[in-house]
């Protein structure tokens, strides 16, 4: 089965329980090429489980996910696909990896990536530090480095495989309000001049509404799906 060219992710009837609790309950949503799509819900609502079902790390009771027009079993094409995971703690000081090491990880994994060669990956890596403003610190082991700056690289390994969909589960958690304020502009921008479609689990919608034009409400295990518009009707 196939969709409309323009949906980039797309899920049917999803369901999902933990220890027998429902936590999803027949959930269906879209997301098109281009979206920034923010997920929000109250804490426990199941914002971050739906994210790891579109990302196939999670298998729902019932239901499918869709990416690019392909069932996710039988989808292939992962390097369309950026994830920053939600933070917990900053690396270890000692943590021995360099921020070049860091974002240039996944060339060296990808089956796609891994037989470019060295100065392509050079030039990729160069790339996605640049687009986040971090090229300064490429030799910098990333422990030394802050929350927020920390994040940035999280962010630049995820794109360095030019995805055209990036997934971010509540990323500016643990970074200051100046911080996190940066960090939005960056992810606006991703969105806005680079066209990467934005999946965005966060915990506070009011700093981010004038930027998305979807919102993905989770409550009571249901799905809410809304597409924002602007006062002239038409899509942000």
């Amino acid at each position: 089965m196939k969709y409309m060219e323009n949906i980039v992710l797309r899920g049917e009837k999803i369901s999902f329980s933990y220890d027998g609790v429902k936590v999803l309950k027949d959930c269906s949503f879209s997301v098109g090429n281009r979206d920034f799509a923010a997920v929000v819900g109250s804490n426990g609502a199941g914002k971050s489980t739906l994210l790891k079902i579109c990302l196939g790390l999670l298998k729902p009771d019932q239901g499918n996910i869709w990416l690019f027009e392909n069932s996710i079993d039988k989808f292939e094409e992962w390097d369309k696909i950026g994830y920053v995971p939600q933070r917990i703690m900053n690396l270890n000081l000692g943590f021995p990896a360099t921020v070049e090491e860091v974002v240039s990880a996944p060339l060296h994994t990808s089956k796609k990536l891994k037989n470019l060669t060295k100065n392509e990956k050079k030039n990729l890596t160069d790339k996605s530090l640049e687009a986040v403003g971090m090229s300064q610190y490429r030799n910098r082991l990333i422990g030394r480095l802050s929350a927020g700056q920390q994040q940035r690289i999280f962010i630049a390994k995820a794109l360095v495989s030019s995805p055209q969909l990036l997934f971010l589960d509540e990323p500016t958690t643990g970074i200051d309000n100046k911080t996190e304020e940066d960090f939005y502009k960056l992810i606006y921008k991703l969105n806005k001049d680079d066209g990467i479609t934005i999946v965005m689990v966060t915990h506070d919608y009011t700093d981010i509404k004038s930027m998305v034009n979807r919102v993905i409400q989770i409550s009571d295990g249901g799905i809410s799906d809304k597409i924002h518009k602007d006062e002239d009707g038409d899509k942000k």
